[in-house]
């Protein structure tokens, strides 16, 4: 029988964001340390910090790594350093130095730099890829690297045990970071998928077999999806899209003072996404998006008072553009063409519905995400390029250890001293 890798008997916390670890962790307490030799107490606390820190990390491969010394700062006060040149620290007592009995010495937090005893293991590329939010756990991360989906300072990296130095850049592609942060999908995503991936299975044999026959083939519709509906699309919405296409072009090689470069962006990328649309023919039989067409149309055109063109579509569907001959194109969009130019809009948004995903589209967090949510001080995150910069290694200062870890200072100390006689 497999071995479960998160147990609920024997607590075992892991590098992952998965529920039965994060159940773990809010039930983990100290181990007993009564009626338990010194030996006993190192080596249980070895055991434990182990299995969260760097357990895909052989024994020796850890012990090489180990080092004696703890990297701490002691963050000292500016005034203090401009008045005093430090002769005052050699100064012996009675000479006039000591401060008044009435003044009480100032008390600073004790530094946990014990809490650093792993921190050799936070530059590994795997453990860093973990802590930047780009995997769930440190094993994806692994995966990630392996599959060759990491670069580091531009330049594919397929170690995951690479130790970064300060200033390095590693990048994950982005769509691997949503399949690894993203939701999952449910039954309904998942049958849509198979219904997606057996409409291109048939289309590829019908294109294979029409290209064997001389006369085409007509390519067959899937069962599981729906008939378009007479009053949304034409029969061919493969012509509306490229009159929509050719539409966009004249808009754009029409000079025109109301047109700004914003505007002009808009219509490129309105551009590229009815190529992407025309590309894939199962994204044409899409639901009208009216709120969206106004967002867009405010979004191209100005709102000017124009003389409204006799058309068969109503003319609060049609847009109000800066110039007659443009306010006549928009005039001549049928319903179908309006609600095909719908059905692309909706592919243009930032976060679509695409049922080819291996996660939840649209995309949202995967659970049990926000109690992991933190990134340590000595990563700099951009989670739009899905790339961040390893500034310095981790330190220890006054009330705050570096190094994330879900074990006490104590029991940190008791791994190092188990390490320190492993020297």
């Amino acid at each position: 029988m497999r071995k479960r890798f998160h147990g609920l008997k024997r607590l075992k916390l892991r590098q992952s964001w998965n529920k039965y670890n994060l159940y773990n962790i809010s039930r983990a307490e100290p181990p007993r340390s009564q009626e338990r030799t010194f030996f006993q107490q190192k080596w249980t606390a070895k055991a434990l910090t182990r299995a969260y820190h760097g357990e895909t990390i052989r024994e020796k491969q850890w012990t090489r790594m180990f080092r004696r010394t703890i990297k701490s700062v002691v963050p000292m006060d500016p005034k203090y350093l401009a008045e005093q040149d430090g002769s005052e620290q050699a100064a012996g007592r009675g000479s006039g130095v000591d401060p008044p009995p009435d003044q009480k010495p100032k008390m600073f937090p004790k530094t946990p730099y014990l809490n650093m005893t792993y921190a050799p293991t936070e530059r590994r590329l795997d453990t860093a890829i973990f802590r930047a939010l780009f995997a769930s756990s440190t094993r994806q991360a692994r995966q990630f690297v392996v599959h060759g989906y990491v670069k580091v300072n531009g330049k594919q990296m397929v170690y995951p045990g690479y130790q970064l130095n300060p200033g390095d850049m590693f990048q994950v592609e982005p769509d691997r970071v949503l399949f690894a942060t993203g939701a999952r999908k449910d039954k309904a995503e998942r049958a849509a998928g198979r219904r997606l991936r057996a409409f291109k299975v048939s289309k590829k044999a019908a294109a294979n077999e029409s290209e064997s026959d001389s006369e085409p083939a007509e390519p067959q519709t899937p069962k599981s999806e729906p008939p378009p509906e007479p009053t949304s699309l034409n029969k061919n919405p493969k012509k509306d899209l490229q009159s929509l296409l050719s539409q966009a072009k004249s808009i754009l090689s029409t000079p025109s003072s109301y047109l700004t470069a914003h505007r002009k962006q808009d219509l490129r990328a309105f551009q590229r996404t009815v190529k992407r649309t025309l590309s894939r023919p199962d994204a044409l039989t899409t639901t009208s998006l009216d709120n969206q067409l106004a967002e867009i149309t405010s979004k191209m055109t100005t709102q000017t008072s124009s003389t409204p063109s006799p058309s068969s579509t109503t003319p609060s569907d049609i847009p109000t553009l800066s110039s007659p001959e443009l306010q006549a194109e928009a005039a001549t969009l049928s319903p179908s063409q309006l609600d095909t130019l719908r059905s692309a809009l909706r592919e243009a948004r930032e976060n679509p519905i695409d049922a080819s995903k291996p996660y939840a589209t649209p995309w949202r967090p995967r659970e049990w995400m926000s109690a992991f949510a933190f990134v340590p001080r000595y990563l700099e995150v951009h989670h739009k390029i899905c790339s961040a910069v390893y500034i310095r290694h981790p330190v220890a200062r006054p009330g705050l250890a570096e190094v994330p870890t879900p074990y006490s200072s104590e029991l940190n100390a008791l791994a190092h001293n188990w390490y320190l006689r492993r020297r």
